[in-house]
């Protein structure tokens, strides 16, 4: 089975940063992603998703200290599906993307491509001490 994502977008806020109970740092952010198409009178439509991103270990910790709101970026990573059943006994779910490589294309002062900042997922098993640990 093949579960890849390769995605281009903006971020919508400045990442958000806490730490399990092991000290592994977990940096999540939100992603604003066009997407261009021919609606059926066959005009150019825009519409806009938003993910949810998180990173885990090293690679989290040098993007909660490099990212900001507006940063344009690549990334690559996996989707994964959190379930949890509320108070009142509800089943809900809710899918996620985990980046494993992340490149800033842009920052928000300037459209303009610069100099690509690059980083990569090390191995997460090397972070983990316990299955405790696994975020998922």
């Amino acid at each position: 089975m093949i579960n890849k994502v390769l995605l281009i977008g903006r971020l919508t806020k400045n990442p958000e940063v806490r730490y399990l109970p092991s000290g592994m740092q977990i940096t999540s952010f939100t992603l604003a992603v066009k997407r261009n198409f021919k609606d059926k009178n066959g005009n150019w439509q825009e519409e806009t998703y938003f993910f949810d991103i998180e990173t885990f270990g090293n690679l989290a910790e040098r993007l909660g200290n490099s990212l900001n709101k507006g940063y344009q970026v690549y990334l690559e990573g996996s989707l994964r599906q959190d379930k949890w059943e509320t108070n009142t006994g509800e089943k809900r779910s809710k899918v996620k993307i985990v980046a494993e490589k992340v490149s800033v294309l842009s920052k928000p002062s300037n459209n303009q491509p610069q100099e690509t900042d690059s980083f990569d997922e090390e191995p997460l098993k090397a972070d983990l001490e316990s299955d405790e640990d696994v975020p998922f």
